[in-house]
């Protein structure tokens, strides 16, 4: 028998179960072979393969620029953005498998193509299956704020986080983080303060005009939150 494996870090989620409605089955049935890509795993749910490396040319059969959104949910902010930039390519990771069936579901109304999405752990894309300096923009809208003291430890945007970040992104490639909860956002601000990888103005960003109001910030909106926006830039390690 195989040993129990056991992750020792944050991972990107906090579920990925759920029962998918009539509609996002017949969308799963009809399109998940083309747009869901099966990840190779090392034995845990949603874990992958550190031998696994993304060819972004491959998947999406053209060379474009590529957009990864971590925590894409039900697809709002992805969905619309990959409509309104033909262009560009865009990579959502997402555990919660319901969610990724929405996002098939308003991929097939609107006739989106260029998305790709993923049931895998952020954390561990970023760190082996995403070559270097292959993304252009790194998206993380609202990620759980584990807003409780004693689970704070399992926030994902940490100073290991931005070094997987940086890793990824071309030079002048741009990270956006939004969140609804102040002191993740306090949090945020300082890693990306400290981040040795980043330019960044060290303050709050203008609200990004490309994201729509999900359902996320519609309910931090709905009870007076502030919703914080920061940017930063990948420096050029060789300049």
């Amino acid at each position: 028998m195989e040993p129990t494996q056991y992750r020792t870090e944050p991972v990107s989620f906090a579920r990925r179960g759920g029962r998918l409605s009539e509609r996002q089955q017949a969308a799963w049935d009809a399109v998940a072979q083309t747009y869901v890509v099966e990840v190779p795993d090392n034995g845990m749910s949603t874990s992958v393969d550190p031998d696994y490396v993304l060819d972004a040319e491959a998947l999406f059969g053209r060379k474009a620029p590529l957009v990864v959104e971590i925590g894409s949910g039900r697809g709002d902010a992805l969905v619309h953005a990959a409509q309104e930039h033909p262009e560009m390519d865009f990579l959502g990771l997402e555990v919660y498998v319901p969610g990724v069936a929405q996002t098939l579901v308003t991929m097939r109304h609107l006739g989106v193509h260029n998305i790709r999405l993923m049931v895998v752990n952020a954390a561990e894309a970023l760190r082996t299956m995403i070559p270097e300096g292959s993304v252009h923009e790194l998206r993380i809208w609202f990620p759980d704020p584990w807003h409780k003291k004693r689970h704070q430890k399992r926030r994902l945007i940490t100073p290991e986080f931005a070094r997987l970040a940086a890793r990824v992104l071309e030079p002048g490639g741009i990270w956006r983080l939004a969140t609804d909860w102040q002191d993740y956002a306090d949090q945020m601000l300082e890693v990306l303060e400290q981040s040795p990888d980043f330019e960044f103005s060290g303050t709050w960003a203008p609200r990004f005009e490309g994201r729509p109001v999900t359902r996320f910030e519609g309910k931090g909106l709905g009870v007076d939150r502030e919703i914080r926006d920061l940017v930063a830039v990948r420096r050029d390690p060789l300049g």
